[in-house]
């Protein structure tokens, strides 16, 4: 295998991938469709430049790792926790129901046994980085048709971990090898899965607490912390996606998960390219067309059964029509998570691969109509609301979801923000905390006072998190100028925000950007220096009296729990990220 070569096609792999990634976004397409697109031009299908599979191979199975390693880490489960009980309802129903459509689908068009299976098991499954995407960029992945999708999603990643342990077993001959492999995967998956909750709650806090505010050492740790999992995994002769998938679920569940999913999204995104232009590069021309025609058919089919099954399902639970049709309508796709399926099942030799290519060009034509059926799912809805009102009725009614609304979000934990967010707190009521010093989030989980949020403010999870959209009051206290700059920008007109600046000319363009208060500690110290010097020199009883006054508060001060002061004042992010 040569280097150069080696190195070569890596580069063109990854040159391309973004110039199709470049336009697929102009027209407002996910990435991962463009990832495909690069492997069918690299690949056989037109180009063929791209020889060293070898390595590619290897990267292509580290991407699909680190894929269920990413989405195990989406997988918090307070996010559900109101809507649990009919989330699973939905999901269980809609996992047997779409699974029969498919099998039906696929009998209908003349598969045979074996593929019809195949079929069925790979197209069951939602877009889960997509709909997770699109709903996150449109503010809905907190609504309740977007929890009602992600709870689904996170049962359907289940059912996908064990499809992908199943299909990547050694022995599934005949009816009884198929039902025992079941069960060694049951067993193998729920040991590691006890230990992976058992780690969430006992372990990972007291590790993660001490490396956290070592952004290389906390991202090195997840990351060994997901190949552990792995290599047990592969010690009970699973699938390495079983355990980065488990290895994603344990950290989800922890306080700095979302600063975590930020750090390693572009590691992520790396992989992910590689694996999904691999499928790309494994089709011929003659794969990608031999089931055109029926590809065509079946994205219809799916699409609008799928759509009737949620809506049904959804129904069904007493929600809204409104939810019912927009928990719905964002879940019609065939996913990305088919090629998985299929790519392993060609590897197995279960399936040839004009089969991987019947599926790949049904995700290519679902995923590709769905982004926009999604981005315009409220259009869609106004414009079909008369016909869909015979569903309407007094029993229905959908759940009260909490969430942060005219709150007060403070950037940071010192004595600054300690000291006025109790008056804050008595005027909007919510205050929520973004901090990213661990001893920090302690204290304020151990008071139980304020919400805490630990992370970079800088990141968009963490903004999203805190809701600043919705935000009444934003107090920050770093002296970052690009942290408070980009809390002006996306901050509510309505909302008050009060900033912290250094430097004369930064509290200059903080005004000009709209802060209603620029607070400037430097300046502000330095001009009660100068009182007191004036008082010193000429009325020692009065400075006296100013120091003794200073001195009480300092003591009352030291009565009452307070954060410790970071002299870099940087508590809203880092300062090299």
């Amino acid at each position: 295998m040569s280097e150069i070569a080696l190195a070569a096609d890596f580069a063109i792999i990854v040159v391309t991938a973004t110039t199709i990634g470049v336009i697929a976004r102009q027209f407002g397409q996910p990435t991962i469709i463009a990832y495909i697109l690069t492997g069918l031009i690299l690949g056989p299908v037109m180009f063929d430049i791209v020889t060293e599979e070898g390595l590619v191979e290897l990267m292509a199975e580290l991407g699909l790792g680190f894929l269920l390693f990413l989405l195990g880490m989406k997988m918090r489960f307070d996010d559900i926790r109101e809507i649990l009980r009919p989330i699973v309802n939905i999901a269980v129903w809609q996992t047997i129901l779409q699974t029969a459509l498919a099998l039906g689908v696929a009998w209908a068009l003349g598969f045979d046994p074996t593929e019809i299976v195949i079929i069925a098991l790979a197209t069951v499954f939602g877009a889960t980085p997509i709909i997770v995407k699109i709903l996150t960029d449109k503010d809905e992945i907190t609504s309740l048709p977007g929890k009602i999708d992600v709870g689904v999603l996170i049962v359907q990643d289940i059912y996908l971990v064990v499809v992908l342990a199943l299909l990547g077993a050694d022995e599934l001959g005949s009816a009884s090898e198929i039902t025992t492999t079941l069960g060694v995967i049951a067993v193998m998956m729920t040991f590691i899965g006890v230990f992976s909750i058992a780690s969430s709650r006992y372990l990972l806090p007291r590790l993660f607490r001490r490396i956290a505010d070592n952004k290389d050492v906390f991202l090195i740790v997840a990351i060994a912390w997901a190949f552990l999992f792995i290599a047990i995994s592969e010690y009970f002769d699973l699938s390495l996606e079983v355990g980065a998938f488990l290895a994603g679920i344990s950290i989800a569940q922890l306080p700095y998960s979302k600063e975590l999913e930020d750090r390693i999204t572009p590691i992520t995104d790396f992989f992910i390219l590689v694996f999904f232009a691999s499928i790309g590069l494994q089709l011929a021309a003659d794969d990608l067309t031999a089931y055109w025609l029926e590809a065509i058919v079946a994205s219809a089919i799916l699409m609008v059964g799928n759509f009737w099954i949620m809506f049904y399902l959804i129904d069904r639970e007493g929600f809204s029509v409104e939810t019912s049709f927009l928990g719905s309508i964002n879940m019609v796709q065939v996913s990305e998570f088919s090629l998985v399926v299929g790519a392993l099942a060609v590897t197995q030799d279960f399936i040839e691969t004009d089969v991987l290519g019947y599926l790949s060009l049904m995700a290519l034509l679902t995923m590709s109509l769905s982004t926009y059926i999604i981005s315009y799912n409220h259009t869609i809805y106004d414009s079909v609301q008369p016909w869909f009102e015979r569903f309407e009725s007094e029993d229905k009614d959908d759940v009260e979801l909490e969430s942060h609304s005219d709150h007060v979000i403070a950037i940071g934990y010192d004595e600054i923000t300690e000291r006025v967010l109790p008056r804050l707190e008595d005027e909007y009521g919510d205050v929520v905390i973004i901090d990213r010093q661990t001893d920090h989030i302690e204290a304020l989980e151990a008071e139980g006072q304020y919400d805490s949020i630990y992370g970079d403010f800088r990141h968009g999870e963490i903004r999203k998190e805190a809701n600043l959209k919705d935000a009444a009051f934003v107090l920050s206290s770093t002296v970052q100028p690009e942290v408070n700059k980009a809390l002006l920008e996306e901050a509510p007109d309505d909302a008050t925000v009060f900033v912290e600046a250094e430097r004369i000319d930064d509290a200059r363009e903080l005004y000009d950007r709209g802060a209603a208060y620029v607070i400037m500690s430097t300046y502000l110290t330095a001009e009660r220096l100068s009182e007191y010097i004036e008082q010193y020199v000429t009325d020692r009883e009065a400075f006296e009296r100013s120091i003794a006054d200073d001195i009480i508060r300092i003591e009352r001060g030291d009565g009452a729990q307070s954060a410790p002061s970071d002299p870099s004042r940087q508590q809203g992010g880092d300062d090299d990220d």
